[in-house]
């Protein structure tokens, strides 16, 4: 019998077995709640990782898991948030989108690291690998998140 999903995954969250259920928008979505700390990146990574191979999107995986372990990072360090959500959709048949949200209200800003600077390169890595990435504000923080197109070159 397959393990039940652990009680930070949405029921659309992937399974041992990795059927797709659709979200509540009714698209394909994987999404779960961490903690704001160094051990949600692994974390987050699998996840990206688990919904790519459930959408038999094995290219896909290592981008959409550098995105979110860029992302998540960023979090970490920036947002002063107890936790964070994690979310991994089918926003359209094309289209993968990795997000993070958090509860600061403050925009991710893109800078020019040095060569010598240990920090500073996490937004620019994301918009190298992603097709496209935003950041949307909502009433009670934010949302950065990249998005991969299905078929790439």
């Amino acid at each position: 019998m397959p393990p039940k999903p652990s009680s930070d995954t949405v029921a659309t969250g992937p399974t041992a077995d990795h059927r797709v259920r659709p979200a509540a928008t009714g698209r394909p979505s994987y999404s779960q709640s961490m903690p704001c700390e160094a051990t949600s990146v692994i974390r987050a990574r699998r996840l990206a990782e688990a919904a790519c191979a459930a959408w038999g999107l094995p290219d896909l995986a290592a981008p959409a898991a550098l995105i979110v372990s860029e992302l998540v990072t960023n979090a970490i360090a920036h947002s002063g948030s107890r936790c964070l959500r994690v979310t991994v959709s089918r926003p359209g048949p094309r289209w993968i989108r990795v997000a993070v949200t958090d509860k600061s209200h403050v925009l991710p800003t893109p800078r020019m690291a040095d060569a010598d600077d240990e920090n500073g390169r996490g937004l620019a890595i994301v918009e190298a690998v992603s097709d496209r990435w935003g950041t949307d504000r909502l009433p009670w923080g934010k949302r950065v998140w990249g998005e991969l197109r299905v078929g790439r070159e």
